[in-house]
C-alpha cells in the first residue's frame, strides 16, 4: 500500500512493545510502561464542543470580559471557521486560544474606550478573511457607572480591651 492508503491509527492499533524496541527505546523503559495507547485527532464537532460546553469554555470566559463593559458578544457561523483553522494547523484544542486571541485582539481595546457599543458580532469573514467584527453602536446607550468599593471599617473596641 502507498502511504496515503495506509491510516495511521490503525497501524498505532496494532503496536507491540516489541515494535518500540525496534525503534530503539531501552527495555527498561519499555517495562514501566503498563499500558499503550494511541490518541486520535479531535473531529471538528469535538472541537466545537470544546469552544463551547465546559463552564470555563473560551467562548463563556470572553463572553464576561465583553459583559464586563457592557457589551454582547455573538459568534455567528465562526466557531466553524475557528476549529477548521485549528485543523488546518494541525494545533487541536491548545490551538483553539491563540485562534481567538488573534481575532479578538484589536476589538478588545477599540470596545472600552467607547462606551456606545451595544454588540459585537463575530462572523465567518471575521476568522476567514480577517475581516472586522460586526459592530452594533447605540447612541442612546447609558453609560455604565463604576461599581465604588466599599471601605472596610475597623470594628469599634471599648478602651478596656485595648488595654
Amino acid at each position: 500500500k502507498s502511504q496515503k492508503d495506509v491510516n495511521q491509527y490503525e497501524i498505532f492499533k496494532e503496536l507491540l512493545p516489541q515494535d518500540l524496541l525496534k525503534f530503539g527505546l531501552i527495555p527498561e523503559f519499555i517495562g514501566r510502561l503498563p499500558i499503550i495507547a494511541t490518541l486520535k485527532d479531535l473531529d471538528k464537532e469535538a472541537l466545537i464542543k470544546i469552544l463551547v460546553e465546559p463552564k470555563n469554555s473560551l467562548v463563556k470566559q470572553y463572553q464576561k470580559l465583553f459583559e464586563i463593559d457592557g457589551v454582547e458578544l455573538v459568534f455567528e457561523e465562526a466557531l466553524e471557521a475557528i476549529v477548521d483553522k485549528a485543523i488546518e494547523r494541525k494545533t487541536g484544542a491548545r490551538g483553539l486560544r491563540s485562534i481567538i486571541e488573534e481575532i479578538m485582539r484589536d476589538i478588545m481595546f477599540e470596545i472600552p474606550s467607547n462606551p456606545n457599543i451595544e454588540k459585537c458580532i463575530i462572523t465567518k469573514a471575521t476568522v476567514s478573511d480577517n475581516a472586522e467584527p460586526e459592530i452594533v453602536i447605540n447612541e442612546n446607550k447609558e453609560r455604565l457607572k463604576p461599581v465604588a468599593k466599599k471601605k472596610r471599617q475597623m470594628p469599634k473596641t471599648s478602651e478596656k480591651e485595648t488595654a
